[in-house]
Parts: C-alpha cells; structure tokens; sequence
C-alpha cells in the first residue's frame, strides 16, 4: 500500500503522490483538494489533492467516492484501494503536517493562523502536481474560512486553470470527495501507526477521536503529560484542550507532581502520585527534601 510510507516519514517531509498517469501529463486535468484532520488536538492535519482528465470524472463516480465523513473506516479504505486501482487515469498527492509543526506555527510571533497555513499547503500541493506535469486545467477546492478571498488568493497564485471554492465541496465535487477519501485514509493510517520518538514504554494508544471535546481524548490528554517534559509530540500543544489540562493538572490524586514538588522541604501529603518519568528513575534522581 503506498500509504505505507507514513510509517516512515519524518516530520513535516513535503508533498508526495502517486505516479503520474501517462493521460494527466498531455490532457487537461481537474484537481480537487480537501483535508482531514483540521480540528483535533491529537495528531496531523493532512491535505490532499486528487486529479484526473476532465473527461474521466464519471470515472470516479462510477467508483463511488463521497465525502470521506459519510463513510465508516472500511469504505474509504475500500475506495481508496480503488482510486489507486484506477491510476491509469488518476492520481493523487499528500501532504500530512505534523503535530508539533501546527503548533509552532500556531504560536509565531508574527501571527500565521491556520487558514494561512491551510492555504499555503493547499497551494503547495496544487504547484507540486503541476511540477510534477499534470496539466491543471480545472481547480475545485472545499473552502477554508470564507470563499471568495481564497479562490481570489489561488487565482492569483495560479492565473491558468478555472477556480472554484465552496463549502462543501468534498459532497458536490467526485474529484474533491476523492481527495476527501485519500486525506482521511492518510490521517488515520499516520495515527494507527504512530511512532513515538519519546520512545515511551508505557504510552497506550487508547486516546479516542482526538478531537477536543471527546472526553476519551481529554482522559488521554491527563494521563499522558508528563510536568516536565509536557505532552508526547502527538498533541497540538497550542490547542485550547491541551493548555488547559496543562495549566490545571492539580486537584487530581492521579496526577504526575509538578516540577515545583522536585524541591518540596517536605514529603507531598496525601494518596502517592504515579511514579516518575523513566528519565528520572534511569538517573536515579530523587526530589529535594533540603537545599
């Protein structure tokens, strides 16, 4: 399976596809673009575009693609397995933005939002697959916050082909609901199979939906932040449900100690606390009880 890759794909590593049909590179083409992944506070944003000869949009009706949010697991992995059975006449390309990325961008000084940075990837991908040869005839896009100035932004940026933008447009558009399918495959394959660089043994991959208001998410949230080293790099650290579990680990017996306990003048009171990070107890560092 081509999405096999994310298994090894360092973090924020630029666009990649499919191979370019022989047809996209003489034909003109419609390129549809989506993303999955926006809202959560777990995980990646992926965006994706999917493209094919304007006279080969009935084929992907015919393949029964739809808005990716319509269809369990095991139908978008079923259609996508068929849209890159179809890859005489099309393609697709991803980008998956990690985690810690979103948040640094999240938190510049020099303010860059996530429209901006939904945008930009989004343009990213429309220039990879032109780049790459495809004859970019026709752009069809699911909007990300209000219509006209992105369209007027991607008309702009790319004078050539025909621009639509609209909300939803991953339920109008075969060509945007494909590349619906390919960002949602893609972002819960990167999540099933992520690899932790904290190399944490005891980390469970219980976390739910990922979205913020998912109370499994926000168990997994407080079980998993560590009051030194913060979250694992799975968590958008600058979303509003990982700054307050961060801000407000007290009240909760269960809780990790803080990095102020490490210099308490006298053992903590109350239940025990979980144990120490494994950093501490492989330096066999103990708090301070007297300076």
């Amino acid at each position: 399976m081509a999405l096999a890759r994310l298994e090894r794909l360092p973090p924020d590593s630029g666009p990649f596809g499919s191979p370019v049909p022989p047809r996209c590179r003489d034909r003109p083409c419609a390129v549809g673009v989506d993303e999955a992944g926006r809202g959560p506070v777990l995980g990646p944003m992926v965006y994706a575009i999917c493209y094919c000869p304007l006279e080969e949009l009935e084929t992907l009706e015919k393949l029964g693609v739809a808005d990716s949010k319509t269809l369990s697991e095991a139908e978008r992995e079923r259609r996508f397995a068929l849209l890159e059975a179809a890859g005489d006449v099309v393609g697709w390309a991803l980008h998956v933005l990690p985690p810690q990325h979103i948040s640094a961008c999240m938190q510049r000084r020099v303010k860059y939002n996530l429209n901006e940075l939904s945008h930009d990837t989004a343009m990213g991908l429309i220039q990879f697959a032109m780049d790459s040869g495809v004859q970019v005839a026709e752009l069809l896009v699911d909007t990300v916050g209000p219509a006209e100035p992105y369209a007027a932004k991607l008309r702009q940026r790319f004078p050539g082909p025909t621009v639509t933008v609209c909300p939803r447009a991953d339920s109008a558009y075969p060509v945007v609901s494909a590349a619906s399918i390919c960002a949602k495959v893609a972002r819960d394959h990167a999540l099933k199979h992520w690899v932790f660089e904290e190399d944490l043994d005891t980390i469970d991959r219980d976390y739910g939906s990922g979205y913020p208001n998912d109370p499994k998410t926000k168990e997994w949230l407080r079980r998993n932040l560590d009051p030194v080293f913060g979250f694992p790099q799975l968590v958008r650290f600058s979303w509003g449900t990982a700054r307050e579990a961060d801000e407000d680990p007290e009240g909760d017996p269960s809780a990790p100690p803080s990095l102020l306990s490490y210099f308490a003048r006298s053992p903590p009171q109350g239940p025990p606390r979980r144990p120490p990070h494994r950093f501490f107890q492989e330096r066999k560092l103990r708090p301070l009880d007297d300076l």
